[in-house]
């Protein structure tokens, strides 16, 4: 089914918990926290501390904590404490996927893996029977407003055709005028920042999903 999650990176993080409740109470489905180590990705964004915050004031919301840090396996129980439901991984950052899979699975959390754009989709042709769901980023991680990658698709087409029922979540530049190519090509979970936060977000997100669903078939 299609899932909209706003991604609180483009939200005014001085009043975080109030923006995050004001995408839920437009029709968001969750919310995409990205967590940025300054190594992994050349920015640096927040933590546990933050998040754990943050889940005080938003109790029922699905948070997707999409780690985008050099050693996943160190922050899985910090995550898990903070009230993430669901820790992607970027499969880039750990040698031992497997094991961290398994990890992460003993919290009770969900399982996220994402691809950097040079990862290909077959690198985690192994994995994904394991995982919740996989993440193709459409834009180099590391920083919030930048230009969808089209040239993507083709790797969320490989993924849909080989897995029809897999959540493919696409996150990077996604907003009304490229919400299609991603629809089409099978993407079904969008993660979604300037769009949302920068326009009328129930509009945004109505029209997210309805293109999403038109696709779906739904």
């Amino acid at each position: 089914c299609c899932k909209i999650g706003p991604s609180l990176l483009a939200c005014d993080l001085a009043n975080m918990a109030c923006e995050a409740q004001k995408v839920l109470d437009a029709g968001a489905d969750y919310l995409h926290l990205d967590v940025m180590d300054g190594h992994f990705v050349p920015n640096i964004s927040w933590g546990a501390p933050v998040i754990k915050c943050l889940r005080k004031h938003i109790s029922e919301a699905f948070f997707d904590c999409h780690m985008m840090v050099s050693k996943p396996e160190q922050w899985v129980d910090d995550i898990k404490d903070a009230g993430g439901d669901q820790f992607t991984f970027h499969l880039e950052a750990t040698q031992e996927p497997t094991k961290l899979i398994d990890q992460i699975k003993k919290t009770g959390m969900k399982v996220g893996m994402a691809l950097k754009p040079g990862t290909p989709a077959a690198a985690c042709f192994d994995l994904v029977d394991k995982v919740d769901m996989v993440l193709v980023m459409t834009v180099e991680p590391g920083f919030g407003g930048q230009s969808f990658m089209e040239d993507m698709m083709p790797k969320v087409q490989e993924l849909r055709q080989r897995y029809p029922t897999l959540d493919i979540e696409v996150d990077g530049g996604l907003g009304p005028k490229t919400i299609e190519a991603a629809a089409a090509a099978g993407a079904n979970m969008i993660v979604a920042g300037s769009s949302v936060f920068g326009g009328n977000q129930k509009e945004v997100i109505n029209l997210l999903r309805a293109t999403v669903n038109k696709h779906l078939g739904t």
